[in-house]
């Protein structure tokens, strides 16, 4: 049984787990969104999130903390100044993961990660109004109506 042993081990030894949580919480951390495997996404949730805890705290114990785990001053400078702050009041549940199917090579089951608060972390695509479009660049069918109503009259 594997009662009390919540840890997901990625199929790696203990310090190969580590050094990949820590750099994948430090992606999320600088390009506030990343692209990994379903299981990564899950188990860099809890860390993540750790993390922003900590930069909530926002005191030296939890800046030491914070560089201990991460290994890089200018991400965990990036996490207690910005991605803290955007966290405000929210008492959990910084991240999000969106799947996104099945990898085409091996099949892995693919998602992002990203935070919640963070509204410039994926581009949005622009709507463009139905109108502005059909003014622009007429459909084949005008094209064909007006050529139509042009032989008609000559």
């Amino acid at each position: 049984m594997r009662h009390g042993r919540k840890t997901i081990k990625l199929q790696r030894r203990a310090d190969h787990r580590n050094a990949l949580l820590s750099n994948l919480v430090c992606s999320l951390i600088e390009h506030k969104q990343i692209k990994t495997t379903l299981a990564k996404a899950k188990a860099v949730r809890p860390f993540a999130e750790r993390m922003v805890t900590l930069g909530k705290r926002g005191d030296l114990h939890a800046r030491r903390t914070a560089v201990g785990y991460l290994h890089s001053k200018s991400v965990v400078k990036e996490l207690f100044d910005k991605v803290a702050a955007a966290a405000g009041t929210r008492p959990g549940g910084y991240t999000r993961i969106i799947k996104l199917g099945q990898r085409p090579t091996d099949s892995a089951p693919m998602a992002f990660i990203e935070w919640v608060d963070n509204a410039g972390a994926a581009p949005e695509a622009v709507a463009v109004a139905p109108e502005a479009t059909a003014e622009a660049a007429p459909s084949k069918t005008a094209k064909a109506k007006a050529e139509a109503v042009e032989g008609e009259t000559a």
